[in-house]
């Protein structure tokens, strides 16, 4: 089973609800995504095929405009990448904490099947997880609730706490500078390279500087 038409007969099917959901289909990039007032939500799908089956794996996520472009200044990801980045991005099965989880398919009838189970999910859980995580006051709590421990809404930890002082600036939060310290610890302790660590403070010194409008 090739991926390119799995993929294809895929989005075919899932189109209508989308659309449903003010998603648009953005093949290229292999998601559906929603614009919002602070940048967008998607729902991304990677497949992989073997002989006669396909693997599908699902991630949900959304992008914050304001933490995204300074974050991207720092986090070296190539410029072409920067438009498209997610702020926070999980797969159902780490939502779910399921280790590993992807979809198996084998079948026509495998693939109406797991579309079913892939819509009852976004509708109850990925969609208002989602409504509920954009705004900046949402996605602090998020990153920054638990600054030692490991955040599951996104797949690069140096990055969350880059991500996690960027969000803390911009909402003016008094904690900043204990947050900050608290997050150069966490760097430290996951085994953030030199070089993450002295872009870390140079961000910091951008931000001490920055002033939000």
């Amino acid at each position: 089973m090739l991926v390119k038409p799995f993929e294809t007969a895929l989005y075919e099917k899932l189109r209508l609800f989308f659309e449903k959901h003010d998603f648009t289909l953005v093949a290229d990039k292999k998601q559906f995504r929603k614009v919002t007032s602070t940048g967008f939500q998607n729902v991304i799908f990677t497949a992989t095929a073997y002989e006669d089956e396909v693997w599908l794996e699902v991630n949900f996520g959304c992008r914050n405009h304001q933490i995204e472009q300074i974050a991207q200044q720092f986090l070296g990801n190539t410029r072409d990448f920067w438009g498209d980045s997610n702020t926070i991005v999980v797969s159902i099965g780490k939502y779910n904490d399921a280790k590993y989880f992807r979809y198996k398919i084998m079948t026509e009838p495998d693939v109406e099947d797991v579309c079913d189970i892939i819509k009852d999910f976004l509708v109850t859980d990925g969609f208002p997880f989602l409504d509920a995580s954009d705004s900046l006051l949402s996605l602090n709590d998020i990153f920054n609730k638990t600054p030692y421990k490991s955040c599951k809404y996104v797949y690069n930890q140096v990055h969350r706490s880059f991500k996690g002082v960027i969000c803390s600036k911009l909402i003016n939060d008094d904690n900043f500078m204990d947050l900050a310290d608290k997050h150069r610890n966490a760097l430290t302790k996951i085994g953030a390279t030199p070089e993450e660590l002295r872009t870390y403070e140079q961000l910091l010194g951008f931000l001490l500087y920055f002033s939000v409008n």
